[in-house]
């Protein structure tokens, strides 16, 4: 085990050169989802991600707190060991560090499994190496830095073959834990992870049903089953406890289209990728990136040669069995990695429950390619090690060495050149710099507000900035209190929205009455500069602003009031029910209304202007349409929520008007938390709803119920229509 802990340690700091302690203290990677992963660690380390307890940031989401409870991580307790580890080396270090563990205890726990069933020490070794730092560890990297812990992907095995095989090795003690405490483990970690576990789980259950004297084994899987499911309720026991915004739209989208995109594609498990060493196996990659049109994760299901070559061998030997009538029974290596191949792979099982059931969720089945990986290396050196039985040592020992060595120069990408390592360690101090030039200007737990506004999670970038950048000035500071990471979609958050789109003078005062003390904005985001130059003059001249060096990011100081209120929305948030709004393209089928014939008379809103947002009697008119102008109508396709989040301790007084219609004659009703408050018949020509609510502090749910199904106007997507609302004015008192 020592030997190789301190290889697996070398090849590790060789491959992502980390040989000083700058370069330990510089993240490997920086941008996209590595950004998130990091937050998620600086949260730990300050106690905001706790397991069990309200997922919230008290730094994100100003002036308020980010609530994540409805955007889980997918292993919080590890998360929550690594931020106290962060304590200590600071967020980088500690994400340096847990990469190096998901190698080093995938390799300890591929080499003891192999060990454990009598394998070869020098079997073991190649094929725990091979495990460790296999093409998908690399392509997950610190972006998916949880799917890197692979060391639960032998003991998923593992586990299931002593409680689908004899019961010889289930009647010693360290057997039966071994089993329940992967079980906890998996209840714990990656959902994807335990959904398999459960599959493979239940076949092993099968396979002992099957034998009368396997009634250990029936209990023990029984138990096993129970415990991961109930370490996995427990620890995502905020989703249910803490959830808010009810009637939200899901933060996450998913449809059955990701269960195809993102679905096991059997090529890619063995298709090079585009950089590969080898220039006519890269050309291989480039051709299939050039060819196909429907990608996902593309090559990170790729096994190498030895694991290619491994699973070769394991499915010949498994159709072999299948057809020999007088033989061996196949082997658990060989049905596993059947029944994978058959869930996993595009248009399978897991496509079946997403398309009839709904299932949708486990969309990404490339995933368990890791899982054919472990079982073709198993595989393999399990048969290497029976051939080579009677071998002399060195012969043994040279072959291994050599099949590592192939392995490696083939599954392990080309080095980072230096000058992205130099650039990443250079955004990541210039990060650091700003950071402390923002708090040295800044009073401890001051609150900025981030421009351009960016939705979380898996927003959509703005122009050159990117999802997560946001996180940055969040990761390089201790105290100050940042806008962004609320979630999308949430009726606490929408404010940003509307702030955003205030005239700049506007907006600088009504960041002052929530108790702003600054503006950061990031010239990355807009496109258009003149846009940008407008929005920097203005800012200067109604606000001081402050040096922050050679950055390009802008802080501007503002003058926040003595007694700050939280800031209201100028209009409801878009809940369940809804599609987004949809423009056709030229050449497509026009899906919004389009009335047969023109009304008598125009509706009293055609020729009505917008008013500006102001800061006293708030109005808001949100027109979606007129009558003539049907792309950018919002169509329900079914009952429909609208959410309105009031931040104040007292009561508001609002003036609603609706302008709705439907593509058929229904009754609409409007319900205010549960309660009706108006109704109305539609048809084809928009019909005006108006009505008086007061919403309480906290969540206000409206719904729009009808009392007719939705109707399919055309096979296109979001055709579904059960009403349209064209104009919506949101008058608060």
């Amino acid at each position: 085990m020592w030997l190789l802990t301190v290889v697996v340690t070398l090849l590790f700091c060789q491959l992502y050169d980390r040989w000083t302690p700058a370069q330990w203290g510089t993240p490997v990677h920086y941008d996209g989802d590595s950004l998130e992963v990091l937050a998620r660690i600086k949260a730990a380390a300050e106690g905001d991600l706790a397991p069990l307890l309200p997922q919230t940031v008290g730094r994100l989401g100003a002036p308020g707190e980010a609530n994540w409870n409805e955007y889980p991580g997918t292993d919080a307790w590890a998360n929550f060991v690594l931020g106290q580890v962060a304590r200590v080396t600071g967020v980088a270090a500690a994400s340096n560090l847990a990469l190096w563990f998901a190698h080093l205890s995938a390799a300890l726990v591929f080499y003891g499994w192999v060990r454990l069933l009598g394998h070869r020490r020098e079997w073991a070794l190649t094929g725990a190496l091979l495990f460790a730092f296999s093409y998908f560890s690399f392509n997950r990297g610190l972006p998916h830095l949880w799917l890197v812990f692979t060391w639960q992907v032998p003991l998923i095995l593992l586990t299931t073959w002593l409680i689908g095989g004899s019961g010889r090795w289930l009647q010693q003690r360290w057997a039966r834990w071994l089993c329940v405490g992967t079980a906890v483990a998996l209840g714990a970690s990656n959902p994807y992870n335990l959904f398999l576990y459960l599959q493979l789980l239940a076949w092993a259950l099968v396979a002992a049903w099957c034998r009368p004297d396997a009634k250990l084994n029936r209990r023990m899987g029984a138990s096993c089953m129970a415990a991961a499911l109930a370490m996995f309720a427990l620890t995502h026991l905020p989703v249910w406890l803490y959830h808010d915004d009810e009637g939200g739209q899901p933060l996450l989208a998913r449809n059955y289209a990701g269960t195809e995109i993102y679905a096991l594609k059997p090529i890619e498990l063995v298709l090079p990728p585009s950089d590969h060493r080898v220039g006519l196996l890269a050309s291989l990659g480039s051709r299939y990136v050039r060819w196909s049109d429907w990608r996902g994760e593309t090559f990170a299901p790729y096994l190498g040669l030895i694991g290619g070559a491994g699973l070769f061998w394991l499915m010949a030997e498994l159709a072999l069995r299948l057809a020999t009538r007088r033989g061996l029974r196949p082997g658990a290596p060989g049905l596993q990695a059947l029944w994978i191949l058959l869930f996993s792979s595009i248009g399978g099982i897991n496509s079946i429950l997403a398309f009839y059931f709904g299932l949708q969720v486990f969309r990404a089945t490339n995933r368990y390619s890791i899982f054919l990986l472990a079982l073709a290396l198993y595989f393999l050196m399990a048969r290497l090690s029976t051939l080579s039985r009677r071998w002399p040592v060195p012969v043994r020992w040279g072959t291994a060495a050599g099949i590592l060595v192939l392995g490696l120069w083939d599954q392990v990408p080309r080095s980072v050149s230096t000058g992205a390592r130099l650039d990443c360690a250079r955004e990541f101090a210039a990060d650091r710099s700003l950071g402390a030039v923002l708090e040295s200007q800044l009073a401890p737990g001051a609150l900025v507000f981030q421009l351009p506004i960016m939705d979380f999670p898996e927003g959509n970038p703005r122009h050159l900035l990117k999802a997560y950048d946001h996180f940055r000035v969040y990761l390089a500071t201790e105290t100050t209190r940042f806008s962004f990471g609320t979630r999308k979609g949430r009726a606490s958050g929408n404010w940003r929205h509307d702030y955003e789109r205030m005239p700049p003078a506007d907006l600088v005062q009504a960041l002052e009455a929530a108790g702003f003390d600054a503006v950061l904005l990031d010239p990355a985001g807009y496109a258009k500069p003149e846009h940008r130059e407008f929005l920097v003059a203005e800012l200067s001249s109604r606000a001081r602003q402050l040096d922050t060096g050679e950055d390009s990011r802008l802080l501007f100081r503002l003058q926040p009031v003595a007694q700050p209120q939280l800031p209201l929305a100028l209009g409801p948030t878009f809940g369940q029910g809804w599609h987004s709004r949809f423009r056709p393209r030229e050449g497509y089928p026009q899906l919004g209304f389009v009335p047969s014939s023109p009304p008598s008379k125009p509706p009293q809103w055609y020729q009505r202007e917008t008013p500006r947002p102001g800061l006293g009697a708030e109005r808001s008119t949100r027109r979606f349409s007129d009558v003539t102008r049907s792309e950018q109508i919002r169509w329900a396709h079914g009952d429909a929520v609208l959410m309105y989040q009031n931040p104040r301790d007292e009561p508001l007084l609002v003036r609603v008007e609706l302008w709705l219609s439907a593509p058929d004659e229904r009754r609409l009703e409007m319900r205010h938390n549960r309660v009706k408050v108006g109704e109305l018949n539609l048809d084809e020509y928009p019909r005006l709803l108006e009505v008086d609510l007061l919403l309480q502090p906290g969540h206000n749910r409206i719904d729009l119920v009808t009392d007719r199904r939705a109707v399919r106007v055309s096979e296109q997507r979001w055709s579904l229509r059960a009403f349209a609302l064209h104009e919506l004015v949101w008058v608060i008192n």
